[in-house]
């Protein structure tokens, strides 16, 4: 379903609740969008879990022809549900020495701490959304038996690389920032860097497998332990 928000923006929703087999042709979606449109008519893609928030330039192309353009790659985009975006594997320190919840969430849920990261490692994520902060990546989806709700209180400063949980997602931390997901550990690759092209690894539809490292590993890979503030 195509819906207009505003005279310059369209709200592509293809599906009415959260449903990860789409993700893959939300990535193609927005592939085609921007490889179709024309140049200097698109102003922002917004993708999510379920919509694409596309916004246009009014003095270059008329809502007419930008929802007809829409609508006829939203008919092709059913072809590629198939596909699979890139695998990315993450190295990640799970330790409270940088995963200063990694205690918390073992003992609320009555799990030994190997087998909390046995259960973060065992599974392959899909890269269900792009946000919060440049190159932030929500990946789901979490094993039952370790979500986490959100802090009740945000802390103010969160590590760049700090792995969290929170409800039945994931995520690591690209750069320095606030946050309130509960943090297991820490990935030493840098994952968002302005000077890089493109800025960020992920995309849309990407899967993504972490893999536990030791503290020599983690220190090697560039890793730094920062104490909780």
């Amino acid at each position: 379903m195509i819906k207009a928000v505003n005279e310059n923006c369209f709200l592509i929703t293809l599906s009415d609740h959260i449903d990860l087999s789409l993700t893959v042709t939300i990535a193609h979606l927005v592939k085609q969008i921007n490889a179709n449109f024309p140049t200097n008519t698109l102003l922002d893609i917004t993708p999510s879990y379920n919509t694409i928030l596309v916004q246009f330039n009014l003095l270059n192309i008329t809502p007419l022809v930008a929802e007809t353009l829409l609508i006829n790659l939203c008919e092709e985009s059913n072809q590629t549900r198939t596909l699979q975006g890139k695998l990315i594997e993450l190295p990640v320190y799970y330790h409270d020495s940088v995963g200063w919840d990694l205690h918390k969430v073992a003992t609320e849920k009555q799990l030994s701490i190997e087998y909390v990261i046995h259960c973060h490692t065992d599974k392959t994520y899909q890269v269900c959304a792009i946000g919060f902060a440049p190159g932030f990546a929500f990946l789901a989806e979490l094993d039952d038996k370790i979500c986490q709700p959100r802090h009740q209180s945000p802390r103010a400063f969160v590590p760049a690389g700090s792995v969290a949980i929170a409800d039945k997602q994931t995520a690591v931390y690209p750069s320095d920032s606030p946050g309130g997901w509960h943090i297991i550990g820490n990935c030493p690759v840098m994952l968002f860097d302005i000077n890089n092209h493109p800025i960020s690894p992920f995309e849309i539809g990407d899967r993504v497998k972490f893999k536990a490292i030791t503290h020599q590993q983690f220190i090697e890979l560039g890793g730094k332990v920062i104490d909780e503030k």
